[in-house]
């Protein structure tokens, strides 16, 4: 076959098949040749420019350069970004779009452990109640927040998880912060607990939140209020994940906080297949940064503007 009628031959495959919509099947049978050639003919047509395939994305996914981008800097899984609305307007969408990458990545008989704050609670407001999992179990991996409001606390949300899902759940009855660590130590060689965090370490997946730095953190000043200047003015603190205060580095602070907290351990997060971060706010990038940096997240769910600011 000479080539300009091997050219007038992959536009007449292409054409039938991209425009008049028919099978490859159908074309084989019509040209008079096999299946597997006709396949050849289009990924030919492709090579030579004959075709091109457009995917018009900007106005449907308009951040989908932006998340490729942040991808390739930190070696993500995936980034899910939504509109930047304000605060709270930004939080509801992040929820939004948090229930949906979790209900596209959850299995029956898998455990789904999770931490707390104003964040995940909206992602347990925007789960759905129509899909069932009575073989997952949530669970949480930190301790409760002091005087904060009850519905930002990880029993809480683990529990409204579970009731939207139809799914299992269990409860950790400690606070996020003891008064040494010999309490921690005391409170952690407790059965019930000891329990939960088994559970917790084996978690296939797990949902946390990203705390920015101790001034902008709801747990600090609820635990410490003023207090707080003699715990890291002269840290290396840049923001906490699971309450863990971490560098900049990703890795545990030399606060004595963490000596005192009641969570998941970094190294424990670490071993959890898939850790998703859900966390905005141009006063958490440093510590997003820091998360991504140091490996503690594998899919990151943010809004466009901490984004951007992720790429600086």
């Amino acid at each position: 076959m000479s080539f300009f009628e091997d050219r007038r031959l992959l536009v007449k495959v292409a054409h039938m098949y991209y425009e008049e919509g028919a099978t490859q099947s159908q074309i084989a049978d019509e040209i008079g040749v096999s299946r597997s050639l006709i396949s050849k003919y289009l990924a030919k047509a492709r090579e030579l420019g004959i075709v091109e395939i457009i995917i018009h994305d900007e106005t449907i996914h308009p951040f989908r350069q932006l998340e490729g981008k942040i991808e390739r800097m930190y070696g993500l899984r995936e980034v899910v970004c939504v509109p930047n609305l304000g605060n709270e307007s930004s939080k509801s969408r992040l929820g939004a779009a948090a229930s949906k990458y979790l209900l596209r990545v959850i299995r029956d008989g898998q455990t789904i452990g999770i931490s707390s704050g104003t964040t995940l609670h909206e992602v347990a407001k925007a789960l759905p109640t129509n899909q069932h999992f009575p073989t997952v179990t949530f669970v949480p991996i930190v301790g409760g927040m002091g005087n904060e409001r009850v519905d930002i606390h990880a029993n809480h949300i683990v529990a409204k998880f579970a009731e939207s899902l139809q799914a299992q759940y269990r409860l950790l009855h400690a606070p996020v912060m003891v008064d040494s660590k010999e309490a921690r130590d005391i409170f952690m060689r407790q059965t019930s607990i000891q329990e939960i965090y088994a559970m917790g370490e084996k978690s296939n997946i797990a949902i946390v939140g990203i705390g920015g730095t101790p001034e902008h953190s709801t747990m600090v000043n609820s635990y410490l209020g003023q207090e707080q200047t003699e715990y890291f003015d002269d840290t290396d603190v840049v923001g906490d994940i699971c309450y863990n205060f971490i560098n900049k580095e990703g890795k545990p602070s030399s606060s004595s906080w963490n000596e005192r907290v009641i969570s998941l351990e970094i190294e424990k997060l670490r071993e959890i297949p898939l850790v998703v971060g859900v966390a905005c706010g141009l006063e958490k990038v440093k510590s997003i940064r820091a998360a991504l940096e140091g490996k503690l997240v594998h899919v990151l769910i943010t809004d466009e503007q901490t984004a951007k600011a992720l790429l600086d």
